[in-house]
């Protein structure tokens, strides 16, 4: 009966071998933070870590998430790449869980931490919110981006009304009742178990690692996460997608539950050139269940010509 939990096919040792890595990651998102630099950008401090050597690329993490969101891609990337990765303001180590967050506003922190690093131009790879920030990094300031990847994410533009009904009613969006949120009525708590819940699709992801990953948030601080969360409603980047001009790779799960697969047709779409990878029963946290597939294609996509 245990090998049939583990989603990999590996049996109980996979499964064990995935909780430990599992762990690791809330180790480093909710202690590693700690011992690491940080800097004054855009009113706010954040925490940061460079890996690697080459061609820097900035990992820009989805909501709630941080320097540890991106456990499985390290490792990879840094052996071909100078590797950027932070706490988002208001997330871990950083702070501004008070101040003015809009996804425009992280935009600028993620080129403030350029700025602060040196770095005049760097490959950009944004997961869900940081898909939403990378597309305004690319939009606003496109000559700092050599590539771009957007995953799991979208245009903003309403498509939280094609949401899965768990997290239509998390929400509030219940049959007959408002179309708007009002996110200072969300529970915080509830949501992020349903975040987590649905954004895994194997079984044992959703038993063990979506658990441990909503223990994890428990530790953010509900102020961040909300205003977050308010940036990422009010986020709106469909007509001015054509204005990227970075060769983009566009990934996402076909079986994604929490940003429909659609969000990303739409933006291969309309961002001139863009390339579109379905990773087939794929879920939302790409970069942890299918990150075997994940990196092999980013990295193949920043290799390529």
């Amino acid at each position: 009966m245990g090998a049939r939990l583990d989603s990999g096919g590996r049996g109980l040792v996979g499964s064990l071998a995935e909780c430990r890595m599992a762990v690791g990651a809330l180790v480093v998102a909710a202690e590693g933070a700690r011992l690491m630099p940080k800097a004054s950008v855009n009113g706010i401090d954040l925490c940061y870590e460079v890996q690697g050597r080459g061609e820097p690329l900035a990992l820009i993490m989805g909501l709630g998430g941080g320097r540890g969101g991106w456990f499985f891609q390290i490792r990879a990337f840094r052996k071909h790449y100078q590797v950027v990765t932070y706490d988002g303001r208001g997330m871990g180590r950083s702070t501004g869980a008070n101040a003015l967050c809009t996804v425009r506003t992280m935009a600028d922190d993620a080129v403030g931490l350029m700025d602060h690093l040196a770095i005049g131009r760097a490959h950009v790879l944004g997961v869900s919110l940081g898909g939403m920030v990378a597309q305004e990094v690319a939009i606003n300031y496109p000559q700092r981006v050599n590539k771009l990847v957007l995953a799991s994410t979208t245009p903003g533009g309403g498509e939280v009304l094609d949401a899965h009904p768990e997290l239509r009613a998390a929400l509030g969006l219940v049959k007959g009742g408002p179309s708007q949120i009002d996110a200072s009525t969300v529970n915080v708590g509830r949501l992020t178990g349903i975040l987590n819940s649905l954004g895994f699709n194997g079984a044992f992801y959703r038993v063990v690692v979506a658990r441990l990953a909503t223990a994890y948030m428990k530790s953010v601080a509900a102020e961040g996460f909300v205003a977050q969360f308010e940036a990422a409603l009010g986020h709106n980047a469909l007509d001015r997608l054509h204005l990227i001009q970075a060769p983009t790779l566009v990934i996402a799960g076909a079986a994604d539950r929490l940003v429909s697969p659609r969000s990303s047709e739409v933006l291969a779409s309309r961002i001139p050139g863009a390339r579109l990878v379905m990773v087939a029963g794929g879920s939302h946290t790409l970069v942890a269940e299918n990150r075997h597939r994940f990196n092999q294609e980013v990295l193949a996509f920043l290799e390529s010509g």
